[in-house]
């Protein structure tokens, strides 16, 4: 039987369900395989270095996989039905956090692609411990004309990558986060528009800093 590459390149759920976490690993091997079929050799039988990890196209491949989930996540009511009729709600709304958490880790992801594709892997790594958080809104400094209330919807989405999207308690020692979350909401009137639009804005600049390489 020929081996046809493209094979490897394109989605395969037949291969996920029969090795779920050695497909959804693969992303850096398929990368590579795509680079090899573009003219650029990359031996993917070693293992990967820092620096191959450290591919902006990984980061941005990786900031829209989080994106597309995140749609499906808060495009989709979940099965509430085994939970007790009393407690539907409440899990509805983590239900949403989650989804809001996957919004944010696609910015996050998406804001150190542009960083990396900005100052270079090399001198990315030099500073890699100033970028080592998930303060989407501090890493979103560089973007251009930020309002209040879009800095506002980055900083409320920290918290939901941070605690509030994965549990419902941000620990003792943050107990006043929980409340920031609703006093920025409040203040500011943050609806899902604001917030899906802003994530368009932040993900659009990735073509302005790829542009200006």
């Amino acid at each position: 039987m020929m081996f046809h590459p493209k094979g490897i390149t394109e989605p395969d759920r037949s291969g996920f369900s029969q090795d779920l976490f050695g497909y959804s690993a693969l992303a850096r091997h398929k990368w590579g395989m795509a680079c090899t079929m573009a003219g650029f050799d990359v031996d993917i039988s070693k293992s990967a270095s820092v620096e191959d990890l450290k591919n902006p196209v990984l980061w941005l491949t990786q900031a829209h996989a989080l994106s597309e989930a995140a749609l499906v996540v808060l495009r989709n009511e979940p099965n509430l039905r085994v939970m007790p009729v009393l407690m539907r709600g409440a899990c509805d709304s983590q239900y949403c956090a989650v989804g809001l958490m996957l919004v944010g880790y696609s910015l996050e992801v998406c804001l150190k692609a542009m960083i990396i594709m900005r100052d270079g892997v090399e001198e990315y790594l030099k500073n890699e411990k100033d970028h080592f958080h998930h303060k989407i809104h501090e890493l979103a400094g560089f973007v251009p004309n930020l309002s209040k209330k879009e800095k506002a919807i980055l900083m409320v989405l920290h918290h939901f990558v941070t605690w509030a999207g994965r549990c419902p308690d941000p620990g003792s020692k943050r107990i006043n986060h929980a409340e920031e979350i609703f006093s920025l909401s409040e203040k500011y009137k943050i609806s899902a528009k604001d917030v899906f639009e802003i994530a368009s804005k932040v993900m659009g600049h990735a073509k302005h800093v790829a542009d200006h390489l």
